[in-house]
């Protein structure tokens, strides 16, 4: 039997990878990235175009999320490798934050879905109060 190098078996790997697995690390990642503070961080961070943003910044930017979800969130993301946060030992410490080259790649993606959906949150809407008139009246 043919010994397999640590590439080669890494790129086995990837191959069986199937998203529509529960158990496949694939489906975890999915689920991370469509988190909806994710999706908001990441725009945010996006429309910065490469410049940092503060954490007081990113809070402002986007309403209702919590300081411990956006925390939590930011923590996150730089664990995963999409975000990078810089420290700067002043008083009060200043913390940036921007999208790592990862980051980007998909802030490219999510810009888009936020965009599809402020430019048909309209037309979704028509339907979904046409399918609810519907579904109250049956007889109709």
């Amino acid at each position: 039997m043919p010994t397999r190098t640590a590439e080669a078996r890494r790129e086995e790997d990837r191959a069986a990878y199937d998203a529509f697995l529960k158990e496949c690390p694939t489906s975890r990642l999915l689920a991370r990235i469509s988190d909806k503070w994710v999706s908001l961080i990441v725009s945010a961070l996006t429309q910065a175009e490469g410049r940092t943003m503060r954490y007081s910044e990113l809070g402002r930017k986007i309403p209702g999320v919590s300081q411990k979800m956006l925390t939590q969130t930011l923590r996150s993301l730089e664990r995963d490798g999409l975000v990078a946060r810089t420290v700067t030992p002043t008083v009060p410490v200043r913390v940036d934050y921007r999208l790592t080259d990862l980051g980007s790649s998909l802030g490219l993606l999510l810009g888009s879905v936020k965009d599809w959906a402020e430019h048909h949150f309209d037309e979704v809407d028509a339907h979904r109060r046409l399918h609810d008139a519907a579904a109250a009246d049956p007889d109709a």
